[in-house]
């Protein structure tokens, strides 16, 4: 017997939402069980039935008050069990940027075809992340010209204290490797993090691959 899914839908345009739960009720074990136009209102339905298991919540970005943002960071925060995906035609590198360093599981356009709208879904469901190969295209341009922008320099001690880091060596194995006491790799991370202006050890790991550091 197959799990059954609960979704939750935000989006202002009716005639995208009708067409999303045609797709959905298709399918057995996907069940849309709420759909609403904002933010405000998936946060207001999720607080009053706290005892009822919410799978995804695939959201929109531009959306009347809360928008898909402001609604994935609330969503992460208050709701961490709650898998989030973005369907849109927006395609803001920025806003694509913030949302993967809030933990978005899925990005995908709404021209999307209904074959990769189901996989992507299922792909999230099972615990993986799914980003259209446009969005990724997008979000790797970006990246990569806020680096350009900003030309950071590291000391060779950053780079390798770094490169250990998205290697994913705790702080206490890197200290070992460098001879150094975990408080001092423990200062490095927290200059990395701001010298590089990402927000966690995934920014980190994320500017070692970009930069051929691994």
């Amino acid at each position: 017997m197959k799990t059954a899914y609960n979704i939750i839908i935000a989006d202002d345009h009716k005639m995208f939402v009708d067409g999303l739960r045609s797709i959905l009720e298709q399918e057995d074990d996907l069940h849309i069980i709420h759909t609403t136009s904002n933010g405000e209102e998936v946060l207001k339905y999720l607080k009053i039935n706290q005892n009822e298991q919410i799978d995804l919540l695939i959201t929109d970005l531009n959306m009347p008050g809360m928008d898909g943002v402001a609604l994935n960071q609330n969503i992460k925060k208050k709701f961490p069990g709650i898998k989030t995906m973005v369907i849109s035609m927006l395609e803001d590198g920025a806003k694509i940027k913030t949302l993967t360093e809030d933990e978005v599981n899925g990005y995908l356009s709404k021209n999307a075809e209904q074959n990769e709208l189901l996989r992507a879904i299922r792909k999230i469901l099972s615990g993986e992340n799914y980003f259209s190969s446009r969005i990724q295209s997008i979000l790797i341009k970006t990246l990569t010209s806020n680096r350009k922008t900003s030309e950071v320099r590291l000391t060779q001690r950053e780079k390798e204290v770094l490169q250990l880091i998205a290697k994913e060596y705790t702080t206490q194995e890197i200290a070992d490797m460098l001879f150094l006491s975990k408080h001092t790799i423990e200062s490095y991370r927290k200059n990395l993090i701001n010298k590089l202006e990402v927000r966690n050890l995934a920014g980190l790991t994320r500017y070692a691959i970009e930069n051929n550091m691994i």
